[in-house]
């Protein structure tokens, strides 16, 4: 079965367990000024799961890494330097080091419990990929508290995207992993999953807190973040009406209370949604008209950078944001069985052994049959404390491109980009007609 689920209950069948989990964080530091705590950190994981680290931060901070982490963690340079997304570069060294069928993904900021994990794991016994749900612990800074409301206005059109994704190694191995030039990676990892006839859960209720990032990070992620609707045309779409509506409220005497309320009253239903309330304070739907009005600035700043050739990422440009499920689809499906057989087809013990040539590969036309198989080894074990040494390279494109053509878009409008227009433009009437 393919397609997307929301958790409900136990999963089905045999529950995978932690002993046959790995846990993969991938680093790039500039400075250590959080060393100590991830340390903290990792030692408690440690002791409950396999943690590889995949760590291009400079040769400096890695050898500094590579003495102040605990012995259990095993510790290793990338290996795809192919990738402008230095993210996915790290995910795929690790997904092939890796010596685990059941992977957890996580940036530096996830702090898992071992109860979160444990559930997190477990729910693969009846899916492919797993999305979480993160939330800041209380006591939360100002910026932690202006984030947490795009979550709640994410929660209540469908679900977050958070920092850490649970998926089955062999699905994205057999997909030959994903596209490594793209902004918005794990839409990217999920697509792709999905693309390969695997089935995503959404586990919204499923908490996992992670830490507020220091604010210089903060402001440099919002056009970045506004970036990332170029994956998801009907939201762009509908994200572009914010401005015009706001000023057009503006013509109103109670247009900005209208406007501010309509924001409070989206956040607010997602805050309640999936048991949402346990963890998110009745105060943080307040913040939704600040980053409403955030966003409606900054999607108009992110199609600016669009028009001057992509988002500036770590001295590169990337263009593109995400590829379509639709285009994802139409890569694979020459290459794949009909969806719905993937896992008998590919996972241990299945009907099959079968490969498929490697979405994130970067196959281009002319390129030879040996060039293609390149990209379809299989992982031989994990390496510890060392370099990636022998072995294919998962997802390995040539370093100039490592990422399929761009797609067309795909204009289909959903549920909850229209529930997001309707919310919007009524408060606009009876002028709503200038916004077209």
């Amino acid at each position: 079965m393919s397609g997307t689920a929301v958790a409900a209950g136990a999963p089905a069948g045999a529950a995978p367990q932690l002993a046959d989990a790995g846990y993969i964080l991938p680093l790039k530091w500039s400075n250590d000024a959080e060393l100590e705590p991830l340390c903290a950190y990792l030692g408690q994981l440690s002791r409950w799961i396999k943690v590889l680290v995949v760590d291009g931060s400079p040769d400096d901070l890695f050898e500094a890494h590579a003495r102040a982490f605990p012995g259990a963690v095993h510790h290793v340079r990338p290996d795809h330097p192919g990738c402008a997304n230095g993210k996915v570069a790290g995910v795929l060294t690790g997904v092939r080091l890796a010596g685990r069928e059941y992977l957890v993904i996580a940036d530096d900021d996830v702090r898992y419990t071992r109860a979160a994990l444990e559930r997190a794991v477990a729910l693969l016994a009846g899916a492919d990929v797993v999305r979480p749900q993160n939330y800041y612990p209380a006591p939360l800074p100002w910026h932690a508290r202006w984030d947490t409301a795009r979550t709640l206005v994410n929660r209540a059109f469908g679900s977050d995207y958070p920092g850490t994704l649970v998926l089955r190694k062999s699905t994205l191995e057999a997909a030959g992993g994903y596209s490594g030039n793209v902004l918005f990676e794990n839409l990217e990892l999920i697509r792709t999953v999905r693309a390969a006839g695997g089935r995503e859960v959404r586990a919204d209720d499923l908490f996992v807190p992670r830490i507020p990032c220091p604010v210089q990070h903060f402001r440099r992620q919002r056009v970045r973040q506004a970036y990332d609707d170029f994956a998801q045309p009907p939201r762009l779409a509908a994200e572009l009406v914010l401005l015009p509506a706001a000023l057009l409220c503006l013509r109103k005497p109670a247009g900005p209370a209208l406007y501010a309320a309509a924001a409070v009253l989206v956040a607010e239903a997602g805050r309640r949604r999936a048991r949402g309330t346990e963890v998110f304070s009745p105060a943080a739907a307040l913040w939704a008209p600040l980053w409403m009005l955030e966003r409606a600035v900054c999607v108009w700043l992110a199609v600016g950078w669009r028009l001057c050739g992509g988002i500036p990422y770590r001295g590169r440009r990337l263009r593109i944001a995400g590829h379509s499920l639709r285009r994802l689809r139409r890569m694979q499906q020459p290459r794949l069985p009909a969806a719905g057989s993937l896992r008998g087809a590919f996972r241990p013990g299945g009907r099959g052994r079968g490969r498929a040539p490697g979405l994130g590969a970067g196959i281009k036309e002319g390129r030879s049959q040996a060039d293609q198989d390149d990209n379809r080894g299989q992982v031989q074990g994990l390496s510890h404390r060392g370099g990636v040494a022998g072995g294919q390279r998962l997802g390995q494109g040539p370093p100039e491109d490592c990422s399929p053509a761009a797609p067309a878009p795909n204009w289909a409008v959903s549920r909850d980009c229209m529930m997001a227009a309707m919310a919007l433009l009524p408060m606009t009437a009876p002028n709503w007609r200038v916004v077209l």
